[in-house]
């Protein structure tokens, strides 16, 4: 089977590319290959290769407390070895 590719233009997050291509680096393949697998895996499963959940209230107000610095204590992380 002839594999015709094709050039696409979308618009990403620079920082967040900058980061995928690092670990992309280490795994040995390039951003068009990381592409290509996700859209691979889309093709196959016909959905999301991953989980997208939308958040329960909980959930998005422990994040917006997060944002605002609100309700968090310090710990140490020996604590949690235990």
């Amino acid at each position: 089977m002839v594999v015709v590719k094709e050039t696409t233009s979308i618009k990403l997050n620079k920082q967040i590319k900058n980061e995928a291509k690092e670990v992309f680096s280490k795994l040995g393949i390039s951003m068009g290959e990381a592409v290509n697998m996700f859209l691979a895996q889309v093709s196959m499963t016909k959905s999301i290769p991953f989980d997208i959940k939308i958040p329960n209230e909980t959930t998005k107000n422990v994040f917006n407390d997060i944002v605002d610095k609100k309700n968090i204590e310090k710990f140490n992380f020996d604590e949690l070895k235990k």
